[in-house]
């Protein structure tokens, strides 16, 4: 080895380090002189054995680099080719099954509730994108603003709130539109999941993410522990309420968390909370038993939630940069009991079927997140939801049969997803997701996605 390629590694001027390098190798000097071994002045023969097996150990990474590439550049053929290649007689879906996909969901078993549903359409989409701003508005208020547009180019208010700024030692009061307080993940956007999507729970109780409107009040305990209690009021018109055209406040809802560290590398938090709401004539299409109908049913009655969650993180002396874990789970429980109307569409002909109607259902996921090394990480999530089996008085009484109600069939939905994601910044990522969805009725969808998400300007910190 000429001694100018060592000059240079010493020197580090450009990061020059060949990794081919053996641990036993001569030094050719500038007059032609060859230094043997034991005659090396740039290192000990046991300083090179050392430097040998910590390049061992980095080609471990070299590799998996390279697996890592070229099985995303497979997964991204398989994506963008079938479209070129598969006729349009081979992909041909029967209309009326493609009708009752439609009306019955994507959850079975479960009421549907808002647009976020899913796994979303196929091929090149473009997700929902957001507009952010925030300032002090006085000494005593600061304002929060969001604005979400869809990929259907619809325009709406993500979040819009008013927030005290500390006038009062620990409490902290926000009125306005905000992400409700019920559980961990519902509080955090969605560019901040470890996943592409949100779980099963939250799409089927939620219908992806629950707002409310209204006012929400949080105490922190003067404790050596974090201790944090909370409720939060509104209009609550957002599923699974509706909109009532009344005064007043139509949900209420109490939350307590309490959290700490566990040495210098652990840290966690636990959280419960429960909600009440009330629906009036909360709309959902299905089918009729003949199953080519479709027919709005509607349901009126109260909601009531509770749920638990639990949050454990993990960085070796609380550095997060080269490696850290995180677990996360969450467990919801939902009881209905009001009234259920069939077919409200046909009440003016023939006056709409309407009897009683219950339900108790509940769901849960587990999920944990690994960064293995600077930027890469990976993940793994399991939830299953109970659909139970709902006490329809139309039912019970023989007017209908549970043939007239197929989207709220028995099922216990379920799905397990993985995902890895490459981070070039903190402004941007890349990951890449493969889910076995098992949620509809007696049908299950492999699912793949590949992700980008960016961030353009200042963005505040993330919550724990």
């Amino acid at each position: 080895v000429h001694v100018s390629v060592l000059d240079r590694i010493k020197a580090a001027r450009d990061s020059y380090a060949p990794i081919v390098l053996p641990d036993h190798y001569a030094v050719v000097e500038n007059n032609g002189r060859i230094l043997d071994v034991a005659d090396n002045p740039f290192e000990h023969p046991t300083q090179s054995q050392s430097r040998c097996a910590d390049q061992e150990r980095m080609w471990n990474w070299v590799w998996f680099r390279r697996v890592l590439y070229f099985s995303t550049v497979a997964v991204t053929l398989v994506l963008l080719v079938p479209p070129f290649v598969t006729s349009p007689a081979e992909t041909a879906i029967n209309p009326r099954s493609r009708g009752l996909s439609a009306a019955i969901g994507l959850i079975g078993g479960f009421i549907p509730g808002g647009d976020e549903i899913g796994p979303g359409n196929r091929s090149f989409n473009l997700g929902e994108s957001e507009l952010t701003v925030s300032a002090n508005i006085d000494p005593y208020f600061s304002g929060f603003f969001v604005m979400a547009v869809t990929p259907e180019n619809e325009v709406g208010v993500e979040e819009g709130y008013v927030q005290n700024t500390g006038s009062v030692p620990g409490v902290t009061v926000k009125f306005g539109r905000f992400l409700s307080g019920f559980g961990y993940l519902n509080e955090i956007h969605a560019h901040a999941w470890d996943f592409v999507d949100a779980p099963l729970v939250h799409q089927a109780f939620f219908g992806g993410q629950l707002k409310e409107e209204g006012l929400q009040a949080r105490w922190l305990a003067p404790t050596p522990v974090f201790l944090e209690f909370g409720l939060e009021t509104g209009r609550g018109a957002n599923f699974p309420g509706s909109e009532r055209n009344k005064n007043g406040v139509n949900s209420g809802m109490v939350f307590a968390h309490v959290g700490d560290d566990v040495g210098i590398s652990n840290s966690y938090r636990f959280g419960a909370s429960y909600r009440v709401t009330h629906a009036q004539d909360r709309p959902y299409d299905d089918f009729d038993s003949s199953g080519t109908t479709v027919v709005t049913n509607a349901f009126s009655g109260d909601s009531k939630m509770w749920g638990v969650d639990f949050v454990w993180k993990w960085a070796p002396n609380g550095n997060t940069v080269d490696r850290n874990f995180k677990f996360q789970a969450e467990y919801m429980h939902r009881d209905e009991d009001g009234s259920l109307t069939f077919d409200t569409g046909d009440a003016l002909l023939l006056g709409a079927p309407s009897d009683t109607y219950k339900s108790k259902q509940s769901g849960w996921y587990v999920q944990g997140a690994y960064q293995f090394m600077a930027r890469w990480r990976v993940g793994l999530r399991y939830e299953e939801l109970d659909g139970g089996i709902p006490d329809i008085g139309l039912v019970n009484s023989a007017a209908l049969t549970a043939a007239d109600f197929p989207r709220l069939a028995e099922n216990d939905p379920k799905r397990t997803t993985a995902m890895i994601d490459f981070s070039p910044s903190e402004f941007s990522r890349f990951r890449l997701q493969f889910a076995r969805d098992e949620a509809r009725f007696n049908e299950a969808d492999n699912q793949v996605f590949l992700q980008y998400i960016m961030s353009l300007g200042a963005h505040g910190a993330h919550k724990f």
